[in-house]
């Protein structure tokens, strides 16, 4: 069965960083996009960044682009999210999911992914 645990979440002030790391359980995770979501109490889980199964190829929502670097190293199963910048805004909870096989870094939608780790508090105060 594929797990995926998040990890790195923490209170942070604005304009500080953070780096999320998610590791998964999953001999095949090389062959797989990821991508990483966010959610905030009473609204929908929002796309934060993806990432192809090879690397080579991102997408950011816009909120995050410029601030937010999404990658990935295979051969330790892992995937991160460095946050830099970060606003109050910025404030939800992490989750990071497993999408399409080969994918090419470009599902934004929740639907694309079929396995999600159980989330990450991130927060910035002001």
């Amino acid at each position: 069965q594929v797990q995926l645990v998040e990890s790195g979440g923490g209170l942070v002030q604005a304009g500080g960083s953070l780096r999320l790391s998610c590791a998964v359980s999953d001999v095949t995770f090389s062959s797989y996009a990821m991508g990483w979501f966010r959610q905030t109490p009473g609204k929908e889980r929002e796309f934060v960044a993806a990432i192809s199964w090879s690397g080579d190829t991102t997408s950011y929502a816009d909120s995050v682009k410029g601030r937010f670097t999404i990658s990935r190293v295979n051969a330790r199963n892992t995937v991160y999210l460095q946050m830099s910048s970060l606003k109050p805004e910025d404030t939800a909870v992490y989750y990071c999911a497993r999408g399409p096989g080969f994918g090419m870094g470009r599902n934004t939608r929740s639907g694309d992914y079929g396995y999600w780790g159980q989330g990450t508090q991130v927060t910035v105060s002001s």
